[in-house]
């Protein structure tokens, strides 16, 4: 693979768009939890697309303890025997929490369906259960946003080539990734027909053009930000008095020392 120069979002000028974004996401967090809300966002789109790259930029300023990831590997024995929905329900928030999905129960009718991982009349069960589970999900008060992020097989063959080369990013390529770089006609068949089956009023899809990742997590974060409730108030101020007296070194006893 070989890897071509190309003029993306430029690093400043993405942080300056990016930190108003994220301080407006805190507030909202905040709003959230004050309101007992549920927060379910769901992130699908083909290998390299830039999934975890935006769910970062959502969840790095947030509460660890309110904002959760779930990126499920591989179902075990026992997951499989279950109904399928059910090891992604254990994962679902609870009041005034955010679930970020790095992939979902969508993988049955993507990589599961493509590389043959299930049958073909699992894939059809799948979509037509999944508008009736999402539907379950939103009546029961939950907010659910799911979102497909594109990427040309260009862009994406670069990104691949950029996942060779840099050994921070090479636990990023899986034999499955590398075996379904020749699919993506049929990945884009199979999205065509996800789509087409689940795409409804309660639970709409929004597609986001990600051949520039960071260009595609402003627009993202802003409208995931525009159909949450507004927060109309600031943080608290907390005052920081100063303490009384000498400030203490942190000493130990024993023999164990600070490395």
């Amino acid at each position: 693979m070989t890897k071509k120069k190309s003029h993306k979002h430029g690093g400043a000028d993405y942080e300056e768009q990016l930190r108003p974004l994220q301080v407006e996401l805190t507030g909202v967090m905040r709003l959230l939890k004050e309101r007992g809300e549920r927060i379910v966002v769901l992130f699908e789109g083909r290998d390299t697309a830039g999934k975890g790259g935006v769910i970062k930029a959502i969840s790095e300023k947030l509460n660890t303890r309110q904002c959760h990831i779930a990126a499920l590997g591989v179902p075990t024995a026992r997951e499989q025997g279950e109904w399928y929905f059910q090891r992604y329900a254990a994962y679902l928030p609870t009041a005034g929490e955010m679930t970020l999905f790095d992939r979902s129960w969508y993988n049955r009718a993507g990589v599961e369906a493509v590389m043959g991982f299930c049958t073909p009349a699992q894939t059809d069960a799948f979509l037509k259960a999944a508008p009736i589970f999402e539907k379950m999900l939103v009546d029961d008060g939950i907010r659910l946003f799911k979102y497909w992020l594109t990427v040309d097989q260009a862009e994406q063959e670069q990104r691949f080539a950029e996942r060779q080369d840099d050994p921070l990013k090479q636990w990023k390529l899986s034999p499955v990734d590398l075996q379904a770089r020749s699919k993506y006609v049929e990945y884009g068949r199979a999205r065509d027909r996800m789509l087409e089956a689940t795409h409804t009023k309660w639970a709409p899809w929004t597609l986001v053009d990600f051949n520039d990742q960071k260009a595609g997590r402003l627009k993202l974060i802003a409208d995931l930000l525009s159909r949450l409730p507004a927060a109309t108030a600031s943080a608290p101020e907390v005052e920081i008095p100063p303490l009384p007296g000498k400030l203490h070194k942190e000493r130990f006893r024993g023999p164990l020392k600070p490395i």
